[in-house]
């Protein structure tokens, strides 16, 4: 569903992204980690198409989204750190313009429900600009959901959330994933998206360092010598970025389509 291959973005003489090659199939949870800088945000961004890659290739569902950029965006929902939003309008209108750009029909049923499940329906004729930062998370989420995309890109999704609606939120993407949608979230809350990933990618100043499922990792890092085992995600990172450090490449990358691991070099 999510397709991306040898992508390297740059900005002058500085490589955000260096060959990075992922795949997100339906119904996988892919949690993108790293620490600030690393290239997550951009990867995301190319994603939608807001920026263009340097060299390699993007692709939504099949669709190239330099060559196909349409295609590629109706089949895809984007949820940035800071959603910016239209502070005019109310919030029953922003899911109104979205139904109508994504050509969603009789969608008020859905919209009801979305908005009860994030508790905004009281807030429904309320303008943006007068919702407080976690309401306007919500609402962005709910935009995001309206059309039923087939990749969920989300970019720190839990800002300003309350404990419900990040209860909310987690399982709705569990939901989502169930239902075949292929999900990317970026966060640096790792003990909060750990339970709803399938697979980790975590990448450091816009390499690949480790790519597979939480269990595929904890194995891999268990065969270092290291005094303990990784038993956290935030345990994994740690120990994933140092080992990387260590021996100058990536440690292992798992084919999200396969069940092999296969050792491979980072691009110097």
């Amino acid at each position: 569903m999510i397709q991306i291959r040898e992508f390297c973005k740059c900005y002058g003489n500085e490589k955000a992204v260096d060959h990075l090659s992922v795949e997100v199939l339906p119904g996988q949870v892919l949690g993108l980690i790293g620490r600030n800088g690393a290239g997550k945000t951009t990867t995301l961004r190319t994603l939608t198409g807001i920026i263009p890659a340097t060299s390699g290739s993007v692709s939504i569902a099949g669709y190239e989204v330099n060559k196909n950029p349409i295609e590629a965006k109706q089949r895809t929902a984007y949820v940035p750190d800071d959603p910016q939003l239209f502070n005019d309008l109310t919030v029953e209108q922003h899911l109104q313009f979205t139904a109508s750009v994504y050509e969603v029909t009789d969608f008020s049923d859905k919209m009801n429900g979305l908005l009860d499940r994030f508790e905004l329906t009281e807030k429904r004729h309320s303008p943006a600009s007068g919702l407080s930062r976690g309401m306007r998370q919500k609402l962005a989420i709910c935009c995001a959901y309206l059309h039923d995309p087939d990749a969920l890109l989300l970019d720190e999704p839990m800002t300003g959330l309350d404990p419900p609606g990040i209860r909310n939120l987690k399982q709705s993407i569990k939901e989502r994933a169930r239902q075949g949608t292929a999900v990317i979230i970026s966060s640096h809350l790792l003990a909060m998206v750990e339970d709803i990933c399938t697979h980790v990618l975590i990448i450091d100043r816009g390499q690949m360092k480790f790519y597979g499922s939480l269990a595929e990792i904890k194995a891999q890092l268990s065969n270092q010598e290291r005094p303990t085992e990784p038993s956290s995600l935030e345990d994994v990172f740690f120990a994933a970025i140092d080992c990387a450090s260590e021996v100058g490449q990536v440690v292992s990358v798992s084919n999200a389509s396969a069940t092999s691991t296969t050792e491979v070099a980072t691009p110097s």
